[in-house]
């Protein structure tokens, strides 16, 4: 029960120390790998690590994906003038 607990305790110290906008999409990553880390062989903050850092790339993407669409769209927006 202590190891769980460790994890994610962990993955909040490392998310902690990012900056907010490094942050997004960490928390979430960590506690899902913690989770699993611990399932798969008691590597609990092993696994919150990796989420962390996987739930970052995610939010990374998914941001750059909606920057490109707003882009898209002001540029057909101005086409149609």
């Amino acid at each position: 029960m202590k190891a769980p607990l460790l994890a994610v305790a962990a993955a909040l110290l490392i998310c902690g120390a990012t900056s907010a906008a490094n942050a997004k999409g960490c928390i979430k990553g960590a506690v899902v790998g913690g989770v699993a880390g611990h399932y798969a062989g008691h590597h609990g903050v092993l696994g919150a690590a990796a989420g962390c850092i996987y739930g970052r790339h995610h939010a990374k993407e998914q941001e750059r994906q909606q920057q490109q669409q707003q882009q898209q769209s002001q540029v057909n927006g101005q086409g149609k003038l």
